[in-house]
């Protein structure tokens, strides 16, 4: 099939998550879009056979219930030396045939009328469109779903855009120095931004993402993201203050320099300025706790949860923003 004959490639990165692919594809083979006008690929990061053969059985599937009526479903194991999301991305757009390019993410369910909005949002002359994400989400969260709700008031996340082809080759797409799912798709927003690209938002293009279980403490794993928030901030500093983090967290390193006092103080014998950083460090940790539980459980484990990984959120946080200064060579705080 031409370019001229598939107007629309759709891209879902995977990697060992056959389940919730298969949720995936089964909306996106019900999409009230021509069959014939849009192909999906899967590009799998874990060259799983367990994903060949759920890709098969969902296109015998589909055909025996609308013969002729089937949108094209390819696979692409992701091969080579770079992995991740976005080398996953770059693999999937760079072989599909369609002059528009829409992402979505395998454990997310685009509506059935996705597709014919975010396409129709290109229509219109733009260069990008970004969806609707809708992210149910408790009423008395945790504090990791909270944080993961608020994804929905993110802009051009990989989990419902769509690209022109063209715009995607001029900045050479996705950074794959982004090698988890972190800032890639900022990235890849904001150097079409300083390029002079139209990006439009596409309220009609819905796609729910619903919050995955948490492993207890995956706020701690999370601070290794500040890294690549670095790598960001080196490539664009001024889209990176006026749409990500207006500052540096100043609260964080007061933290890690409270703390350090208390040490510096223990190891010297100098008591009163081992109290002093003590004092300093447990009414900054203790505020940044109470902080993070507004709004969110007050159940006895997560409390206990909140409190430990309150006290050492700060430190991490500034290790990592200081790793990715250093191995990114910016000036980033």
């Amino acid at each position: 099939m031409t370019m001229s004959t598939m107007r629309v490639s759709v891209v879902v990165p995977t990697y060992r998550r056959p389940a919730l692919l298969e949720r995936c594809l089964t909306a996106l083979l019900a999409q009230r879009f021509e069959p014939s006008e849009y192909e999906i690929i899967v590009a799998d990061d874990g060259a799983s056979p367990e994903v060949v053969a759920l890709m098969r059985r969902l296109a015998e599937r589909a055909r025996a219930t609308s013969p002729g009526k089937v949108p094209a479903l390819r696979y692409l194991p992701v091969t080579g030396t770079a992995h991740g999301p976005a080398a996953a991305r770059n693999a999937g757009w760079r072989r599909a045939t369609g002059a528009i390019i829409a992402f979505t993410d395998d454990d997310c369910i685009p509506a059935p009328g996705w597709l014919r909005a975010g396409a129709a949002a290109l229509r219109a002359g733009a260069d990008g469109a970004s969806g609707k994400l809708v992210i149910p989400c408790r009423d008395n969260p945790t504090d990791y779903e909270r944080n993961a709700a608020l994804l929905a008031k993110a802009e051009f996340v990989t989990a419902n855009c769509f690209y022109r082809r063209d715009a995607l080759v001029s900045v050479n797409g996705f950074d794959e120095r982004f090698p988890r799912a972190w800032r890639e798709d900022s990235d890849l927003a904001f150097s079409l931004l300083e390029r002079g690209a139209r990006l439009v938002h596409a309220p009609a293009a819905v796609v729910a993402h619903p919050i995955r279980p948490s492993r207890w403490g995956v706020s701690l794993a999370q601070q290794r993201h500040s890294m690549y928030n670095a790598l960001l901030y080196r490539k664009h500093p001024r889209l990176y203050r006026q749409r990500i983090q207006a500052a540096p967290p100043w609260r964080y390193y007061a933290t890690v320099a409270a703390l350090l006092m208390a040490l510096v103080g223990a190891a010297t014998w100098r008591k009163r300025l081992a109290a002093t950083g003590i004092g300093v460090w447990g009414a900054l940790t203790i505020g940044f706790w109470l902080t993070r539980l507004r709004g969110t459980s007050h159940a006895p484990a997560h409390l206990v949860e909140m409190l430990v990984t309150s006290a050492l959120i700060p430190p991490l946080s500034v290790f990592w923003r200081l790793r990715g200064a250093l191995r990114y060579r910016a000036l980033f705080l």
